[in-house]
């Protein structure tokens, strides 16, 4: 396997409880070595951009609000299969159909604060490390 790169958040409910350390822990224990990260307060505008794929849809408003609503840290995240081990990580969005043991069995509040977002293929993760990262502040 390749090691790749893959682009997480640790969303705002996740932060204003206190679980940034045990959640990056459990990235850096299954392999995923953050070699970017920064705390930020997204204004609405930057999810607006962020999350423009999801306009039109039903959740997009309360989305772009609830990631406006408080910090979250954005990580590059290196490792062999990153982009899949993050996702299995975190565990389906709905924590209520998450594997026990993810980080969205342990921790999401709801579907909607679900603590966590990671890429879901290659360009993706190209794409959003982008939008929040310049590539002088990634330090492999």
């Amino acid at each position: 396997m390749a090691v790749e790169r893959t682009f997480s958040i640790v969303k705002p409910d996740a932060v204003a409880r206190n679980l940034v350390g045990k959640i990056v822990s459990r990235f850096e224990e299954e392999g995923l070595r953050p070699i970017a990260m920064k705390r930020r307060h997204m204004s609405r505008r930057e999810a607006e951009g962020f999350y423009a794929v999801h306009r039109g849809r039903p959740f997009y408003d309360e989305l772009c609000d609830y990631m406006a609503s408080g910090p979250c840290v954005l990580m590059v995240l290196e490792g062999e299969n990153a982009i899949q081990r993050n996702r299995d990580v975190m565990g389906a969005t709905n924590p209520a159909k998450a594997a026990p043991g993810t980080l969205r069995a342990m921790y999401a509040v709801d579907m909607g604060k679900n603590s966590v977002h990671g890429s879901d293929a290659p360009e993706t993760a190209r794409q959003e490390t982008a939008y929040w990262f310049a590539e002088t502040e990634i330090n492999p």
